[in-house]
């Protein structure tokens, strides 16, 4: 502003449009929310807390970022709107003051074989530009670096119509149209091969057993097809046959032969069992032979382009002494390294943006990626990472991003990064929303929103609004927890032997031997991507007596619910239908115990065309389920409905003894009370559910299965800071019951409560990949040496 210029503003009341500043929430009741009245201040950052199944993603996503979505969708025409999904209307009193929202949600980015994280970012978009523009030797524009489009030769003979009705015929003869699909793999960098070893034990001859497939016994006419062939001798290994009996027993095309006197069709072994088995899909095959498929069936790097997904002309060109695939192979960290020394005046502008992406995947704690690394392939704290990179640079303001416990797989080093990126949205004048449990994000929050007291039917309520400091005095559960800080154990176990790991060199790992001891609780730890889950899943997950409980997520429709997907209706159903002497699939929703109307959804759903769909309960079984004849059976005076609309808590009381008494189905419930889920309901659907719940209930299922050893991956995940003190007892029973215990963890609790740690690292990526310490809690305090050394000894106060 010079001295002549007036300011734009003067003193005196606020211009209107200055007063919305508050998002007003009034009624809302969405799942287990009770008539909550919330004000969110815009333009500020607030974390939602409570204990899981509170209400804290009912509020921000089902009801704010709902109604959000559902109202942008309303301004789209109505031929639009019959090709979009429909949303429902949020079950609430009165929304005022939303902006758009754009939610950052842990969904797993899609798993399509043709998706990579350069894909979703569209730094291959500008990489195939860039090479396009100044890539050596020229091959062509940018879809000749495109491993998703194939190089295609059209011909043939257009015309074209002129005045007096003439027409001009064009003869057109192989146009070609480049891209840069590789042919052999067409653009997977896989092709999908076959374990000769699964198949056929060469040491062996046909009449002893040789084809180890199932059905293909070595008596039986299936082998005798190879041995009586003439083709081949039966009595020798398969180890000593020449090229040519090999090929035959393996390789040969259908054909006809004459073999035992008369005309008959000779297959060579792969391609008959790729017809019979390996073209099959997996679920329609028998649980033994489904298997077999499993093992035999592998993924190998395409030869032809070497796993790069891109044709030879593709990779021909260079930029900086780089092909397009060496870069997409690089770590990004080292990509940037690598765009930093493109000195090309006429790309300038497209390189800025390369390193504005490459540079925001290292500050978000990613720079250990590769732009070839399949999107199915990262976990859900890494997938929202990489979806959060997206809004970084864009220059939209005044939206609301919702986001979803973004310190999911971090570790203490990298929350702090995570929270200066939240930070600077709100700075660009957006409305930061945050569903969180980790204190240390909590505390960079403007304004903090506490839902409970409890779960499920005890919470949906606001037990505190104010600032974080105003929380810590909040006579709340999370305000007394808050603060709280594990202590190191006085003494830890003594381990009773050791897994062995030796020359581990999966991903960035380096030639790792560790032995992971057994008969105690060992924390596996370190910066995300420095190799952990590499180290344990890729060496200890597939011994015998190893259980893993991991991070893949389970699926939920609106037909499933915790009684269903853990196996325990079996049970209940059985004794509904012994007690009362008829069949168990009454006692089914999904089957001869149905209601009619509804087809056992309890609720009905009306589809009106371009509108949104309607939801209500069924008139007929009042969203019971069931027909009304099921009901009329019961067991120790329950109903089957009755039933499923006990809590967890309620279930294991009533199955525990009595003629109720049902010895399987008191055990799940005692494995679900085991982990902290006691509240939820038998019968609630499982997609109500929130993701801490979804991750425990997996637990609760493996804690039945006989394993000597148990792999957690991050079970604090979705957890809140008084559950995380259950957590640690039960982990503590499971060793005192003679389990071996790994986990992989972030959370300093965890570690401090650890008899071993095992810490990976000293960085990400090809920045990690090494045990940089192994020892106790106490000694790695003290060491200091590591950055979780550092974290955990300011964590515990030493």
């Amino acid at each position: 502003m010079t001295a002549t210029e007036t300011p734009r503003t003067t003193a005196g009341p606020a211009h209107a449009a200055d007063t919305h500043d508050v998002i007003r929430v009034r009624g809302a009741r969405e799942n287990n929310l009770r008539d909550v009245d919330v004000e969110i201040p815009k333009r500020r950052l607030t974390a939602f807390t409570g204990v899981s199944g509170s209400g804290k993603s009912s509020l921000v996503f089902a009801t704010i970022a709902a109604e959000s979505r559902r109202l942008i969708d309303e301004t789209y025409s109505t031929f639009v709107q019959g090709f979009m999904p429909s949303l429902p209307r949020p079950d609430v009193d009165h929304l005022e003051g939303i902006t758009t929202a754009i939610i950052v949600d842990q969904e797993r980015l899609g798993a399509n074989v043709r998706s990579t994280v350069g894909t979703v970012t569209d730094a291959n978009a500008m990489l195939r530009h860039l090479f396009s523009r100044v890539g050596e030797p020229y091959v062509g524009p940018p879809t000749a670096f495109s491993f998703n489009v194939p190089t295609s030769t059209a011909s043939g003979v257009f015309s074209t119509g002129r005045a007096g009705g003439e027409v001009e015929k064009k003869v057109v003869r192989n146009q070609v149209y480049l891209g840069g699909m590789c042919p052999e793999c067409e653009g997977r960098g896989t092709v999908s091969d076959l374990d000769l070893s699964v198949i056929v034990d060469e040491s062996r001859s046909l009449r002893e057993g040789a084809i180890l497939v199932p059905g293909y016994k070595a008596d039986g006419w299936m082998v005798k097809g190879f041995s009586e062939s003439g083709m081949l001798d039966g009595d020798k290994p398969v180890r000593d046959y020449t090229d040519t009996e090999r090929h035959d027993f393996l390789y040969r095309e259908k054909g006809k032969i004459k073999a035992l006197g008369m005309n008959m069709t000779y297959q060579g072994l792969i391609p008959k069992l790729r017809e019979s088995m390996f073209s099959k899909a997996p679920e329609s095959l028998q649980p033994h032979v489904r298997a077999f498929v499993e093992r035999a069936a592998v993924f190998v790097p395409c030869p032809a382009c070497d796993g790069t997904r891109l044709n030879e002309s593709a990779r021909s060109a260079k930029v900086g002494g780089a092909s397009i695939a060496d870069v997409c192979r690089m770590q990004i960290s080292d990509a940037a390294t690598w765009a930093r020394g493109v000195d090309d005046p006429g790309v300038a502008p497209l390189i800025g943006s390369l390193l504005h992406l490459f540079d925001s995947f290292v500050e978000i704690g990613l720079g250990y990626l590769s732009l070839d690394r399949p999107a199915g392939t990262l976990s859900g704290g890494e997938a929202q990472r990489v979806k959060m990179i997206r809004h970084l640079g864009s220059a939209l303001t005044d939206v609301t991003y919702v986001f979803d416990e973004p310190t999911i797989g971090l570790h203490p080093h990298d929350i702090e990064r995570m929270n200066k990126l939240l930070l600077d949205l709100r700075d660009k004048g957006n409305t930061v929303l945050v569903v969180e449990h980790k204190p240390e994000a909590i505390a960079v929050a403007d304004h903090v929103v506490d839902l409970g007291p409890g779960a499920g039917s005890d919470g949906g309520t606001i037990c505190f609004e104010g600032t974080v400091d105003g929380l810590r005095g909040a006579d709340t559960l999370t305000g007394r927890h808050l603060d709280d800080r594990a202590r190191l154990k006085d003494t830890v176990r003594t381990p009773d032997g050791a897994l062995e790991i030796r020359g581990a060199m999966q991903n960035n790992l380096r030639s790792v031997d560790v032995d992971v001891p057994t008969g105690v609780l060992t924390v596996v730890a370190g910066v995300a991507g420095s190799g952990k889950s590499s180290l344990i899943h890729g060496n200890l997950a597939g011994r015998d007596g190893v259980v893993v409980v991991d991070q893949s997520a389970i699926k939920g429709s609106r037909r499933s619910n915790p009684a269903t997907y853990t196996g325990l209706l079996e049970p209940i159903r059985k004794a509904f239908a012994k007690a009362n002497g008829v069949k168990p699939a009454l006692f089914s929703a999904n089957s001869e115990g149905a209601c009619p109307t509804c087809k056992g959804n309890g609720r009905i759903y009306t589809e009106l065309g371009f509108m949104e769909t309607v939801e209500t309960p069924c008139e007929d079984c009042g969203g019971k389920r069931f027909m009304a004849e099921v009901l009329d059976y019961t067991l120790a005076g329950k109903n089957i409905a009755d039933v499923l609309d006990l809590s967890v808590a309620q279930a294991h009381a009533f199955f525990r003894e009595g003629a109720a008494k049902i010895p399987a189905a008191h055990t799940i419930l005692a494995h679900l009370e085991d982990v902290g889920l006691g509240y939820i309901k038998l019968g609630q659907p499982l997609n109500t559910l929130s993701g801490g719940e979804r991750q425990r209930i997996k637990l609760a299922m493996h804690m039945g299965e006989r394993g000597g050893v148990y792999i957690l991956d991050e079970p604090t995940t979705g957890l809140h800071l008084a559950d995380v003190e259950n957590l640690l007892g039960l982990l503590d029973r499971l060793v005192d019951s003679g389990k071996t215990v790994v986990v992989i963890e972030h959370h300093q609790a965890v570690m401090a409560h650890a008899d071993r740690i095992i810490d990976i690292g000293p960085g990400a990526g090809h920045d990690g990949g090494t045990v940089v310490f192994e020892g106790t809690p106490a000694e790695l305090v003290a060491d200091r040496s590591t950055l979780t050394g550092q974290h955990l000894a300011e964590y515990v106060g030493e």
